[in-house]
């Protein structure tokens, strides 16, 4: 015997949230003060029963327990209340479809979102960064969300549709998002469906907004099925798969499907987790102090990134990573126990709901201490322990992780570093930070702040010329391996 003491295993605690309220159960705490609600439910239990209106759920409230959850997809497959809405939606896209489609779903869209690939992303993100910032004037207010939204959809546009969307499509692109975002978590947590046919002013918006958006893809897939093929994801999906000759072409409702997921997933969570970040820098002035000295370091003289630059932005990524913990806007997710099952020690009906937080992953000072505290030091190279990464899940974990999770990192991190380089954002006088307002993403959705002129380090010569709006995927071979779930839904 060599005297080891065998590792005892973990004895999980389960309870119920105190405060149901007839019919809603927990919905009106879920809404009014959601991320209240959600720290406070680990006292009750690493497992705690919650209400959505009649209908029992359960919350997991600690990060191996969420793992036990994510990593065995076809016990706790993709439904519950947030599915159903999101079904309606985004139809039998990558995010909402079951199990057993999912892989052939992924090894589809994969190649355009391999960590690789990301990098070759860098020009057009730093491009459209430029872009969006340049016609800021200095001492002038800018409206940074609005901004940002306009960046992101840009971006996730252009990855997935080349240039066929101009300007005003793009930007009505981006309003419509907006508004199906915000109307969407509400359809989520209030049981009431027949609330939701009423004629009032914010579900005539959000009925508006939805056919605005899908007439707007229908229109695009139309044209290019007329046109010249392109070398995009949209490409892809109209073209027979390799290696399937007697598959047939995929329908137009499959190709819109998939490009609807896209948008929503690739648009609405980087551009809040860009506005987080410029709000949290503003709070932070150390932690902005240092993010500058490398930029002015790595970019001198406010050059745009290139790829080869993505290794040496060691603070900006952890400003990205920190803001992912801190703000991290896929907050809530749901799955639905395919069968009867066990988890920490409660038996589980087939069908019951199981929701995991982000956020609560995040902010429990067990595995982050001072939770609400923002540094980016948290992060650097060594730093962080192993139950701080396996925390860690901005965008979730196991086979459906988000398919774009370096893309996303890539980008943010880009777009931060192009624009922080050149200008810095102060919160308009009398600024008093709030907890956002509840959606199925969380951020600061009307963020309006003050532009300032800063002085980057000594100009170095610039290599970049202007980049021609093209085309920017490169078509590879499928490939089967996992990457990465984001944003409004797992994918």
């Amino acid at each position: 015997m060599n005297g080891a003491v065998p590792e005892q295993k973990r004895t999980w605690t389960a309870g119920t949230a105190p405060g149901i309220f007839p019919l809603l159960g927990h919905a009106i705490a879920l809404y009014r003060r959601p991320l209240a609600f959600l720290n406070s439910l680990p006292a009750h239990g690493d497992l705690v029963e919650i209400r959505l209106g009649p209908r029992r759920a359960w919350m997991v409230c600690h990060p191996e327990l969420a793992h036990e959850v994510l990593m065995d997809p076809r016990t706790f497959g993709k439904g519950g209340p947030l599915y159903d809405r999101l079904g309606k939606l985004m139809g039998d896209g990558l995010v909402t479809c079951r199990q057993s489609a999912h892989r052939d779903k992924r090894r589809l869209l994969q190649p355009a979102f391999r960590p690789s690939h990301a990098a070759a992303y860098t020009e057009l993100v730093a491009e459209e960064a430029e872009s969006v910032c340049e016609g800021w004037q200095a001492g002038r207010a800018v409206p940074v969300t609005e901004a940002m939204m306009a960046l992101t959809t840009r971006v996730i546009s252009r990855v997935l549709l080349s240039d066929s969307l101009d300007d005003t499509a793009a930007a009505q692109v981006r309003d419509c998002l907006a508004d199906v975002v915000r109307g969407l978590f509400v359809r989520t947590v209030v049981p009431v469906g027949a609330l939701f046919l009423l004629p009032t002013p914010a579900n005539r918006r959000y009925r508006r907004a939805l056919a605005r958006l899908h007439a707007v893809i229908d229109a695009v897939i139309a044209e290019r099925r007329r046109g010249i093929p392109r070398d995009d994801v949209l490409g892809t999906l109209l073209a027979v798969p390799h290696g399937h000759g007697t598959q047939p072409a995929r329908t137009d409702q499959e190709i819109h499907d998939h490009l609807i997921t896209l948008l929503l997933t690739g648009a609405e969570t980087s551009a809040l987790s860009l506005a987080a970040a410029f709000s949290l820098l503003a709070r932070h002035p150390e932690a902005e102090r240092r993010l500058h000295a490398e930029l002015d370091t790595v970019l001198p003289g406010g050059r745009r990134p290139r790829p080869d630059d993505l290794p040496h932005l060691v603070r900006t990524r952890c400003v990205v990573s920190e803001t992912l913990r801190h703000s991290s806007p896929g907050w809530l997710f749901t799955r639905v126990a395919t069968r009867e099952t066990e988890l920490a020690g409660r038996r589980l009906p087939a069908g019951a709901t199981v929701l995991y937080s982000p956020y609560l992953l995040h902010h429990d000072p067990s595995s982050f201490p001072d939770p609400e505290r923002f540094d980016p030091d948290r992060w650097l190279p060594g730093r962080p322990t192993a139950g701080q990464r396996r925390a860690m899940m901005p965008f979730s974990a196991g086979n459906r992780k988000c398919l774009g999770d370096e893309f996303a990192m890539v980008e943010i991190t880009v777009a931060l570093a192009t624009i922080a380089g050149r200008v810095r954002l102060r919160h308009l006088p009398g600024y008093t930070a709030r907890a956002p307002r509840p959606a199925i993403t969380l951020g600061p959705r009307s963020l309006v702040m003050i532009r300032e002129t800063r002085s980057p380090g000594p100009q170095a010569p610039s290599s970049h010329a202007p980049l021609p709006r093209r085309s920017v995927c490169t078509r590879q071979a499928p490939d089967s391996r996992s990457a990465g779930d984001h944003s409004v839904g797992n994918t």
